[in-house]
């Protein structure tokens, strides 16, 4: 997903998606946030595990935060995966938008033990 200058991209490798800052002056520092995820198959179908989200504190107040999880949760819902939110922040987004209600799964004791698998 893309507005031109932000743009957030999934990075499976590192099991993240990133908000990139394309009018950011130094290459090096386009990347101004992250969500980070842990995929966990469930009885139907892999369920994204949305556990940390994060904006550099320069793009602080501009709404980025939900930009980058409105990014992620459409790119889970494309690709037909549950949405698991147990960031504080996606669990709090996540009311405000109820067109993902039919998506979203309640996190569970197995989710949290791949996230802190996924931590260590």
């Amino acid at each position: 997903m893309t507005d031109q200058r932000f743009e957030v991209q999934d990075r499976p490798e590192e099991s993240r998606y990133v908000l990139v800052d394309h009018d950011a002056a130094n290459p090096a520092d386009q990347i101004i946030g992250a969500e980070d995820y842990v995929d966990v198959d469930g009885p139907d179908g892999v369920q994204r595990v949305l556990f940390h989200t994060e904006v550099s504190a320069d793009y602080a107040g501009q709404g980025l935060a939900s930009l980058l999880v409105r990014g992620a949760v459409d790119d889970v819902v494309a690709r037909g995966y549950a949405v698991v939110p147990v960031c504080p922040y996606v669990a709090g987004w996540l009311p405000r938008h109820p067109e993902y209600d039919d998506h979203v799964v309640k996190p569970r004791p197995d989710h949290l033990r791949a996230v802190d698998s996924r931590q260590k």
